[in-house]
């Protein structure tokens, strides 16, 4: 099994509903979004070029950058913590990349330098 990482950035506000202790009130953050793809098989001796993942990675993220994230369509039922803003981004990269030689593992998620959330299938 081969294994590659990607490392991406954007920057968006939020506030988590239905919580107390700070965070239910409007913030933001410079997310940094790490991206990890599995596979068996080379072809001539790539996995998947790294650029491929990065163009779908800053896709996917250009939909979040500097946004409001509450009211993205994606985020109207669903809270905005870092838990399920990394599942979103780990499901809309499942449909940009994810074939029979090439599937997502993992997307993080972190907030800060400290503080970060993971999503596997």
């Amino acid at each position: 099994m081969y294994e590659l990482r990607i490392v991406s950035h954007f920057a968006a506000a939020h506030q988590l509903r239905e919580h107390k202790g700070g965070c239910e009130n409007l913030h933001g953050h410079n997310w940094k979004v790490e991206v990890v793809v599995a596979g068996d098989e080379l072809s001539n001796g790539l996995l998947i070029d790294f650029r491929d993942i990065k163009i779908a990675t800053n896709k996917v993220l250009g939909e979040l950058d500097h946004k409001f994230l509450n009211e993205l369509e994606a985020f109207s039922i669903r809270n905005t913590s870092s838990e399920l803003i990394a599942r979103h981004i780990f499901e809309r990269l499942s449909k940009e990349l994810s074939n029979d030689k090439v599937k997502i593992t993992r997307v993080t998620a972190w907030e800060s330098d400290s503080a970060c959330a993971s999503f596997l299938p």
